[in-house]
């Protein structure tokens, strides 16, 4: 008797705590800025992360997806680094799309090892292979040039080609 009077109280207890993240998901999912406790649910912790990115603060959504990497859920893990990755394409994209290049390096780079972080954490998951292999063709991973004391070689003072060699357009 006492037994199941403990796992109601238990039931309880988490029924409640899901009603309350449930709460606050749907808040962030209408628009509402909800401050979001970092030892709270994986998921609150994911809709709060969605809720930046999709606002381009990413500043703040990068400790979010980096906890929720390090964490146990794989799945859930792996759909952040997906989902802040997205967001940082689609911001060098904006960039792009205005003739704003140099901001647009950067997003591009970042959000190429986002996908490669989360295909780390899930290997099979698609669509981050699909959107890693077109961003890798949006800036290209040339190696770098080692040198060795103060004077560069001459062919490292050219520059060939830009990093940003253009938007792809359809198939290969």
């Amino acid at each position: 008797m006492l037994s199941g009077l403990v796992l109601a109280v238990w039931q309880g207890a988490r029924l409640l705590d899901r009603r309350a993240a449930n709460q606050l998901i749907a808040m962030m999912a209408a628009g509402r800025d909800v401050d979001v406790d970092a030892k709270a649910a994986a998921e609150v912790q994911f809709a709060r992360l969605h809720f930046l990115t999709f606002r381009e603060r990413f500043d703040e959504a990068q400790p979010i997806a980096t906890r929720l990497a390090a964490g146990d859920d794989s799945r859930l893990a792996s759909a952040a680094l997906y989902d802040l990755a997205n967001a940082r394409l689609r911001a060098a994209l904006d960039h792009l799309a205005v003739n704003d290049i140099d901001p647009a390096i950067p997003l591009v780079r970042l959000a190429k090892e986002g996908y490669r972080r989360a295909l780390g954490r899930d290997p099979a998951f698609w669509d981050a292979k699909y959107n890693l292999d077109i961003t890798m063709r949006l800036v290209r991973d040339f190696p770098q040039i080692e040198v060795s004391g103060e004077e560069l070689p001459p062919e490292a003072t050219k520059r060939l080609w830009t990093d940003l060699p253009g938007l792809p357009r359809g198939l290969p």
